[in-house]
């Protein structure tokens, strides 16, 4: 992994309906660009990311979406507005961003849900994009979030049920998604606290099969954990405010963009027909399945990460 430097440039950028935007680059001023699209949605985009660009090399973009990190306001307050938060919103950002900064093509690196967002945002403007480097994939799918929040209760069972215990009885055969956004909402705070807990104990279970597993710390921190459950509770709620099966039907739209489509062959929470199937429609990819690695950077994805990043380092 290469050295983290420190930003150059930043600021908030309005990006309309009074949400305000963190962003950041590190790197040379005058190298290829590159952006990052954090997890989540709401995990922010931590300096970590940096260490998958050489910065002689590269010009990174480090951008906190609407509602986290130090983006405002904040979405972990409940009288933040989310109906103007959607994948739609995001792809604005994303434009908006690029524009303020005077790119005209940038490389886009995505995890987990920054992958769904990556896709969305390549194929509503593919001339924005280089390439693509994507791991840990995810379509945010009803049929993706239906697995996550409840077919995964097959595999582990005695977890699942304490997270379909936390919402109301009346509410554990529906959308647990919207069920526990509805308890976020709630205006007992005792009642967001404990959503919060219960929503945020569930996301490190249904990873911990990773090789190396780490519990994530952050969510010990109630603003960072609210923040985190708010967003991720709303957008599975709608499946990502996208049609159905959107992402995989307009995958031609990639085409001339090379990608690389890193998966974990372990990972329960995104099973690998996710990454296949994109692959399979998108002839510009090249899918590698990391054979003891799950959801995340462990288990070996991280260097084919890494590997595919300085490959395209010289590409213009």
């Amino acid at each position: 992994m290469h050295p983290q430097t420190e930003p150059y440039d930043g600021g908030l950028l309005d990006v309309g309906d009074g949400n305000l935007v963190h962003w950041e680059v590190c790197g040379n001023p005058d190298g290829k660009a590159a952006v990052v699209l954090h997890g989540g949605p709401g995990s922010g985009a931590t300096p970590g990311w940096l260490r998958y660009f050489d910065p002689a090399d590269y010009r990174v973009v480090l951008v906190d979406q609407r509602g986290c990190g130090r983006s405002t306001p904040s979405a972990g307050d409940p009288a933040t507005d989310l109906s103007v938060n959607t994948t739609h919103h995001l792809i604005r950002d994303l434009e908006q961003l690029r524009a303020h900064l005077g790119i005209e093509r940038w490389l886009v690196l995505g995890a987990s849900w920054g992958c769904t967002l990556a896709l969305a945002y390549a194929q509503r403007h593919p001339s924005s994009v280089s390439e693509l480097v994507l791991f840990s994939l995810t379509n945010t799918t009803h049929r993706e979030v239906d697995w996550v929040t409840r077919q995964m209760g097959r595999i582990l069972p005695e977890e699942w049920a304490r997270f379909r215990d936390g919402v109301p009885e009346a509410d554990r055969d529906g959308n647990l998604a919207a069920a526990y956004a509805r308890l976020l909402a709630d205006p007992d705070p005792a009642v967001r606290d404990k959503a919060s807990r219960d929503w945020c104990l569930w996301e490190d279970q249904h990873v911990a099969i990773a090789t190396g597993f780490e519990a994530d710390p952050r969510f010990e921190d109630p603003e960072f954990r609210m923040t985190f459950a708010r967003l991720v509770t709303h957008y599975w709620a709608n499946a990502a405010f996208l049609a159905d099966g959107e992402l995989q039907a307009n995958a031609g739209r990639l085409a001339g963009i090379p990608g690389v489509l890193v998966h974990g062959r372990l990972d329960i929470s995104g099973p690998a027909d996710i990454a296949w199937n994109l692959a399979q429609a998108w002839p510009d990819a090249e899918l590698t399945l990391v054979d003891r690695a799950g959801h995340g950077s462990r288990g070996g994805i991280g260097d084919v990460v890494l590997a595919a990043v300085a490959r395209f380092a010289t590409r213009r």
